[in-house]
């Protein structure tokens, strides 16, 4: 028998927690809605803190509603400033820290991630930062005015973006990647040069193959002996699920909390969505945390009509932007262990890149080539199955394959 829904928590104020409570009331859920949220502000996107609020000087806060179009319009209560810490399956009831109890007939975990810390630099002298909230953001922000000398750890999309920012803004940037070249994890080689180069030409100086082992007042020392001024670290090493509440709740947690397409838990009546989500990906062929903007938001959605009693599997190709300097760079899917085919010339600076295993298209990147991406991620989605030569051709009409029976 199915249980009645009447109380929903969504322990998480962020992307996916909004969205989700967005969709709640936009399917017609009638009954109590209470999200909660460690930070003091209502929900907003992330992407924006290393992008959009870097890149300027003014560019205020993008809150998704402001508190009071929450309560008002929706009718739904914000708990913010005190996480969702505990919690009790099977008595379905949440607390936060800070001794607040909240009953629930359903609950979706939207908890996102923690930045993973560097422990060499947990007790230095110098200004150590992350960049995980709307603080982080300001604070680096202050630091690109005052053209401090930055050291950033970590060659990813968010250290990078970082980069890009406090160059333009006329910081003297060092960049440390552990990896041989950036974006090692995720982006061909091609794309790693293309970015360095561009990096290079603002100023940005790279040092590969060394991590941060100590520091000084003024600077930090590498493995490899050398050592660098800095009046800043910003650290981007990547992050961990936050996943302590799903472990207080009994619910198996390795490197994410798993869940199946709808979003269901291993309790019943808890779901989760968002960076915190251990998910099937079939680009990847095996359970992955999806930590993008599209996800958090398209995930949420979906899961939140199968907390009142829809069946909606979600199963969207991952897909994630990053824009730096006159390069926008989208990636969908999985680009790592597949063959990869060009589409147009690198030379150029607009074309697309195309994994494939066997028949299967499993991930595209494109630099200055939105269009194209669109329409590869619907392929991906659809799973089609063009035949390489047409891929390999500009020409091609990329419409084509999705009327292909």
């Amino acid at each position: 028998m199915a249980r009645t829904i009447n109380d929903i928590v969504i322990a998480g104020a962020g992307q996916a927690g909004a969205r989700a409570a967005e969709a709640l009331r936009a399917r017609g859920f009638k009954g109590s809605i209470t999200m909660i949220g460690d930070e003091p502000h209502p929900p907003y996107e992330r992407p924006q803190l290393s992008k959009a609020m870097l890149q300027s000087a003014d560019v205020p806060v993008a809150y998704i509603k402001q508190a009071q179009d929450w309560n008002e319009a929706l009718d739904i209560r914000i708990q913010t400033g005190s996480a969702a810490i505990d919690g009790d399956a099977d008595r379905r009831i949440v607390s936060t820290a800070d001794g607040r109890r909240f009953p629930f007939d359903a609950l979706l975990l939207a908890t996102g991630t923690r930045p993973r810390r560097l422990p060499a630099l947990d007790d230095t002298q110098l200004e150590v930062q992350y960049l995980r909230n709307v603080e982080d953001a300001l604070r680096f922000r202050r630091h690109i005015r005052a053209r401090s000398r930055t050291v950033i750890v970590g060659g990813g999309v968010i250290g990078l973006e970082a980069a890009c920012a406090a160059a333009k803004g006329g910081c003297h940037v060092t960049v440390i990647e552990n990896e041989a070249r950036l974006l090692a994890r995720a982006f061909p080689i091609v794309i790693s040069d293309l970015v360095a180069d561009r990096h290079r030409n603002h100023g940005v100086t790279f040092v590969f193959g060394a991590t941060v082992t100590g520091s000084s007042a003024r600077s930090v020392t590498l493995s490899n002996g050398a050592e660098i001024a800095a009046d800043l670290v910003l650290i981007g090493i990547g992050v961990c699920p936050s996943s302590d509440l799903a472990s207080r709740l009994g619910l198996p947690v390795a490197d994410g909390i798993a869940v199946d397409a709808c979003g269901r838990t291993a309790a019943p009546g808890i779901f989760c969505a968002g960076d915190a989500a251990l998910q099937w990906s079939r680009c990847h062929g095996r359970a992955i945390r999806v930590e993008t903007w599209a996800n958090a938001q398209n995930q949420a959605i979906a899961v939140a009509a199968n907390m009142i009693g829809e069946t909606r599997d979600y199963s969207d190709p991952p897909w994630f932007w990053t824009d730096q300097y006159d390069l926008n760079i989208q990636v969908a899917g999985d680009m790592r262990d597949a063959e990869h085919i060009a589409r147009g010339d690198p030379d150029s600076g607009r074309f697309s890149i195309i994994a494939m295993r066997g028949t299967e298209l499993v991930g595209a990147l494109s630099v200055n080539a939105a269009k194209d991406l669109a329409m590869l991620r619907r392929i991906i989605a659809a799973n089609a199955k063009p035949q390489r030569a047409d891929l390999e051709s500009p020409d091609y009409d990329l419409r084509t394959a999705l009327r292909a029976p």
